[in-house]
């Protein structure tokens, strides 16, 4: 069902420089950065290996680009730091489903749009030990899509 860790999404407060520590200390470069407005977000993806059509990790940097975000209520609450781990699927609503099923809840009744046009939904971070899930369907592992990174 769940087939590799996809990204882990970072919370940071200032996307420009975060996204300059990750460039001077570990050399990754960023690949695509996007403006979800409906997540409230200005990110940026920084690729750690393989290729952009295939075998990448992600890292994800977000930072809040409104107060009533959710990115903004975590940092608020938590400050800078790891606000969720990715796990890829070939089928985002079949995995979503499939964890719903075992009690888990699913945040959004339909997966949403994410990073890339990739296919998203989240897990409730009180069902998964306290850790915010995200499920993701890359848009080239979705039918009918193009190219993901």
């Amino acid at each position: 069902m769940l087939t590799r860790i996809d990204h882990i999404g970072i919370a940071c407060r200032d996307l420009d420089t975060t996204v300059a520590f990750y460039r001077a200390t570990y050399g990754f470069e960023v690949h695509h950065t996007e403006v979800n407005e409906e997540q409230g977000v200005r990110e940026a993806m920084l690729r750690i290996n393989g290729t952009d059509d295939g075998g990448a990790s992600w890292i994800q940097l977000l930072e809040p680009i409104r107060e009533d975000s959710p990115v903004a209520k975590w940092l608020a609450k938590h400050g800078e730091g790891v606000h969720h781990i990715a796990f890829g699927t070939a089928d985002v609503d079949g995995a979503a489903q499939a964890v719903g099923a075992r009690g888990v809840r699913v945040l959004y009744d339909e997966p949403r749009r994410g990073s890339m046009d990739s296919r998203i939904t989240f897990l409730h971070p009180k069902d998964c030990h306290g850790v915010l899930t995200e499920l993701v369907t890359a848009a080239q592992d979705a039918p009918g899509h193009g190219e993901h990174g």
